[in-house]
């Protein structure tokens, strides 16, 4: 689920055009000298990706309104059962939206690795060191989300 429908940047641009637009523009401090606007949420099509397009399995959807004892309830009020939820954020930890759970305290939630120990199927990536290490960064992120795959793994085969 994303706010909005993610935007795959096109093949030729890669981690050093962006890399070199940042530099450039925070050098000059001129950030329209590039025809093709792009930002750092837009998605890099790396091999992987480019990959993953040609076998259509990315799928987006607009976020949930709330959650329901097993799963969560759509914008049309339509339920639906869910085993496992991964919420992803980067930089800054805001919890507010998971408030309604009763599992936020100091602006945390205890976890075991990336798994929320006071309510089952719920991993939170992306929340800082206290999700993994460097977890809200570039670097870290991808270390993060392939120990959460292990750990959904692992509890979905004890389903």
């Amino acid at each position: 689920m994303t706010l909005k429908e993610p935007k795959f940047l096109p093949k030729e641009i890669d981690g050093r055009y962006l890399f070199k637009q940042a530099t450039e523009s925070y050098v000059t401090n001129d950030t329209k000298s590039y025809t093709e606007k792009v930002s750092l949420s837009d998605i890099v099509q790396i091999k992987s990706v480019q990959e993953a397009l040609k076998r259509d399995v990315f799928k987006d959807y607009r976020p949930f309104t709330s959650f329901y004892e097993n799963g969560v309830i759509w914008e049309d009020n339509t339920k639906e059962p869910v085993d496992v939820i991964i919420w992803c954020t980067g930089f800054r930890a805001n919890l507010e939206h998971l408030s309604s759970l009763r599992i936020t305290e100091n602006n945390k939630i205890n976890t075991t690795g990336t798994k929320a120990t006071e309510i089952t199927g719920l991993w939170l990536v992306g929340y800082g060191n206290w999700t993994g290490f460097a977890s809200a960064t570039i670097y870290g992120v991808g270390k993060t989300a392939k120990q959460t795959v292990k750990e959904i793994v692992a509890y979905v085969g004890g389903l």
